[in-house]
C-alpha cells in the first residue's frame, strides 16, 4: 500500500509499505490503486490537493526511511497539475476510510 501524510521530511513523500505494516487512520482518504496497491492520503493533505492530478513517480535517490524502496537507491515522488474545470466535473467522489466498518 501507499500512503502520503503531508507531514514534513519523509512524511511529505509517498511511502510504500507491505500489507499490514502501516495502519490507516479514520481520517485517511483512499485516492485510488497503483499496481494493485491502495493509495491513501491524510484528509488534511487531500483537502489541500483535491483539485490536482497526482502522478506518483520514481526517481534515483534516497527513499523514505520506512518505505520499501529505500534499499533500491530510488524514491517515490509526487508530480501534480491542477485539474481543468471539465476534468473536475468528471471526478468521482473519494472514499473516506473508516476502520470500524
Amino acid at each position: 500500500m501507499f500512503h502520503q501524510s503531508g507531514g514534513c521530511c519523509d512524511g511529505s513523500s509517498p511511502m510504500c509499505f507491505k500489507k499490514g505494516q502501516f495502519r490507516i487512520g479514520t481520517s485517511d482518504v483512499l485516492l485510488g490503486v497503483i499496481a494493485d496497491c491502495p493509495f491513501y492520503m491524510s484528509h488534511d493533505q487531500f483537502m489541500y490537493w483535491q483539485h490536482t492530478q497526482l502522478i506518483i513517480d520514481i526517481t534515483p535517490g534516497r527513499g523514505a526511511s520506512f518505505s520499501l524502496e529505500i534499499p533500491l537507491g530510488v524514491r517515490f515522488i509526487v508530480r501534480s497539475r491542477v485539474f481543468t474545470d471539465e476534468e473536475r466535473k468528471q471526478l468521482e467522489p473519494v472514499i473516506f476510510f473508516n476502520h470500524t466498518q
